[in-house]
């Protein structure tokens, strides 16, 4: 199966008091759904992963699960631990529609092949499912060349579907998404470079700014299908300011995720090192995106959609 359009990277809700809160998970699938997502990748780099702890991470697979949102679920399940790792593994292989894992990211991996013994090791703790690498250098460390990647584990991951690639190196990303006439499924993770994808072909996106931002990316791609790449780029530097204002104001992670209570998906406070933000600071927040014409683009809110119709 391949998927498409823009799959959000959740984020982890919580209450006040920062423990975990998955009551919130159904409305937020439903709020997804509204504004026309595909699926969620859950427990990964939006979702704090490394912010929680073993059991909190399987109860928001969990919530998910159990969520009947209609969005195809990815779970990822990587972790420094490969024990940790397979566990979580196994413990998805029959709530979710697909798993990924990172690279371990303390000590690091320096070449292909020990990527793939560990990615293989995972993939075959949940053999009935798709298994996803989430490349993602900037952060785990593991700057390798995909395609040489794909090219090993083809043999050794039978249940291998593609990469989640969160890199900018658009050449490598390029030659993974054309590889064996296009047999993997590469999903594009880096917001910023959205439109620089498309012409590279790409059909699948995993960001954080899909929460927010949804029917602005939808533009992006509508105007490069029309072949209007000046009003495509104009959007996608509109998101970008989007990216730059919040992370200016504390950290985009957690800005980012105390913005969604003004979309009408209230995510709750952030856990360290991330940024947790006072109502007052995000009334100033939406009047500077505001004046920069952002607020048209927000993804909406149900409540208030209902209400307007």
């Amino acid at each position: 199966m391949t998927l498409k359009n823009l799959i959000a990277a959740v984020y982890a809700p919580m209450h006040e008091n920062g423990s975990l809160n998955t009551t919130r998970i159904k409305d937020y699938g439903q709020f997804l759904l509204h504004n026309d997502i595909s699926g969620v990748f859950m427990n990964g780099s939006t979702g704090d992963f490394t912010s929680l702890s073993i059991s909190e991470r399987k109860e928001i697979t969990s919530a998910w699960s159990k969520s009947k949102s209609g969005l195809y679920l990815i779970d990822h399940v990587g972790d420094p631990s490969l024990k940790v790792a397979k566990d979580l593994a196994a413990y998805a292989s029959d709530k979710v529609d697909a798993i990924a894992a990172i690279a371990p990211f303390y000590f690091r991996l320096n070449n292909v092949d020990k990527l793939v013994t560990y990615c293989s090791e995972i993939a075959a703790c949940a053999p009935n499912l798709p298994f996803y690498y989430y490349h993602i250098p900037v952060l785990s460390g593991a700057d390798l060349n995909m395609v040489s990647f794909l090219e090993k584990a083809k043999n050794e991951i039978p249940n291998l579907a593609g990469i989640k690639f969160t890199d900018n190196n658009l050449i490598d990303y390029g030659f993974c998404k054309s590889l064996e006439s296009g047999k993997y499924n590469i999903l594009f993770g880096y917001d910023e470079l959205f439109v620089n994808s498309l012409p590279l072909g790409a059909e699948g996106w995993v960001g954080s700014t899909y929460n927010h931002l949804a029917p602005l990316y939808y533009k992006i791609k509508s105007h490069f299908n029309n072949g209007d790449m000046r009003e495509a780029a104009k959007l996608q530097s509109m998101a970008i300011k989007f990216v730059q204002l919040l992370d200016s104001k504390g950290g985009f992670n957690g800005v980012a995720k105390g913005f969604m209570k003004h979309l009408g998906v209230d995510c709750g406070p952030s856990r360290f090192p991330h940024t947790t933000l006072t109502d007052e600071d995000y009334k100033v927040i939406i009047k500077e995106l505001t004046a920069i014409g952002l607020e048209k683009w927000f993804n909406k809110d149900i409540a208030q959609s209902v209400h307007t119709k």
